[in-house]
């Protein structure tokens, strides 16, 4: 593998992208660094740590993944994330508007008009959110804001748009002229930035302080190299299905016979998306309960749902995460289209009748799939509460050991460097293993 990574610059065209992709990550770092005007940075981070010292709540969640823009409050607080979620809402939207569905078959045109109407309703949502965000400051006790008022919230509001659209913007830039997905990689970049703060947390905690033996450290390490392996296989992990055609094609002159491939169907197809949905969602419902009552039970189920080491938090998060899984399957996987479409082609599947026997065939595969990739995508995502819960490890630390963030970081970079060895075998040197290929997240 070293060899593999030496050998990707040597290169030109390969080395050229990296450092383009260097160049522009270290410019959206640059911006998640640039204070906010009219916030008190000190008062700031008082509050952070008076309302989230043990590392739970939305907090530190959305802080990670801005790269620490939102505990320093800075221009770029709100990152990519309204581009991620205009993306999301499109694709979705995508699979129920015929006019949409329409746009999206239509090829390069279509793609190129869904990613103006993304890119318009990523600002509607910047505009949102980072008013959203001066609501949240002007609000915090401690002075955090200078001077509140109409001048504040416009300056905010623009100085907060124009960076996420700018970070939009050095994402497509890292997409047509970098290594890999834009937008992807920025994200894994946020979150790895704030890997020097979770060593910090474990120096301290296991060789200053000494809240925990050494031997909790060992098995934590053993318990990382586990949990990030059993996370590639199942971002890695496809069901192949057998797909022969019919069709004989002539080529020189010469006839050739049935050709036969196979279909991967992805065990985790949805990907991070039911975490990110679920987690928001379970905070929105936990604020909306405490702004309706004070005390009673109500309060108290608001109090647990927000606790997110409770069982009450753990349980409907776990429910949520299973109906998000399946809701994005069902909503994302046509069998009826695949079907279809094999049947054009003039393929099949052997021992399986064209058309809709074909189409539940399919379904039924992928319901029986999705169980599994909803159960491990369940485990990934619960590991860090359990963590905090049992053992009072920080949310820095066990933020790495599971969730959202390990999903992202495996992911991304299995995509890159899948990337990376594409170029590399087509130039014809060795890929990065010695024996069969990456795949990235597309299972290609």
């Amino acid at each position: 593998m070293m060899k593999g990574f030496s050998n990707v610059f040597r290169i030109p065209e390969l080395r050229k992208k990296i450092f383009i992709t260097l160049g522009l990550v270290a410019v959206c770092r640059f911006v998640s660094h640039v204070p906010t005007p009219g916030v008190d940075w000190n008062a700031l981070q008082a509050m952070f740590k008076g309302a989230s010292g043990t590392g739970r709540g939305v907090l530190d969640w959305f802080n990670t993944f801005t790269g620490g823009a939102l505990g320093q409050c800075t221009i770029g607080t709100l990152s990519i994330w309204p581009y991620i979620s205009a993306s999301i809402v499109i694709q979705l939207l995508s699979s129920m508007i015929p006019s949409l569905q329409k746009m999206k078959k239509e090829g390069e045109n279509g793609r190129q008009q869904l990613a103006q109407i993304t890119r318009y309703l990523t600002i509607v949502l910047c505009i949102v959110q980072s008013y959203g965000m001066v609501k949240f400051m002007t609000s915090l006790p401690g002075g955090v804001v200078v001077e509140p008022g109409v001048g504040f919230t416009l300056m905010t509001i623009i100085c907060m748009t124009s960076a996420s659209l700018f970070i939009m913007w050095v994402a497509d830039q890292i997409t047509s002229f970098g290594v890999g997905n834009g937008a992807s990689l920025i994200i894994m970049i946020n979150i790895t930035s704030r890997l020097p703060d979770a060593i910090w947390e474990a120096y301290q905690r296991y060789f200053v302080l000494h809240n925990a033996s050494m031997t909790e450290l060992i098995l934590l390490v053993l318990f990382f190299v586990v949990v990030v392996m059993g996370t590639v296989m199942l971002t890695q992990g496809v069901r192949k299905v057998a797909i022969h055609s019919t069709r004989r094609s002539v080529g020189g002159g010469n006839t050739y016979g049935m050709k036969q491939t196979y279909m991967p169907l992805k065990v985790n197809y949805t990907g991070v998306m039911p975490i990110i949905f679920a987690q928001p969602l379970l905070q929105i419902v936990s604020l909306g309960l405490k702004y309706v009552a004070s005390e009673g039970p109500v309060r108290r189920f608001a109090d647990a749902l927000s606790e997110s080491t409770s069982s009450t938090h753990i349980l409907i998060y776990s429910v949520l995460i299973v109906f998000f899984t399946f809701f994005w399957v069902a909503t994302q996987f046509n069998a009826i289209d695949i079907s279809e479409n094999l049947k054009k082609d003039g393929s099949y599947l052997p021992g399986v009748r064209p058309g809709r026997a074909t189409a539940e065939y399919l379904d039924d595969m992928m319901t029986k799939i999705t169980i599994i990739g909803a159960f491990g995508l369940l485990v990934i995502a619960i590991v860090p509460m359990l963590l905090m819960g049992r053992l009072g490890i920080p949310y820095a630390l066990v933020s790495f050991f599971g969730g959202t963030s390990l999903l992202i970081i495996v992911g991304v970079a299995l995509d890159t460097l899948r990337v990376l060895e594409s170029h590399l075998l087509v130039r014809k040197y060795d890929g990065f293993l010695s024996h069969g290929r990456l795949r990235g997240r597309s299972g290609m």
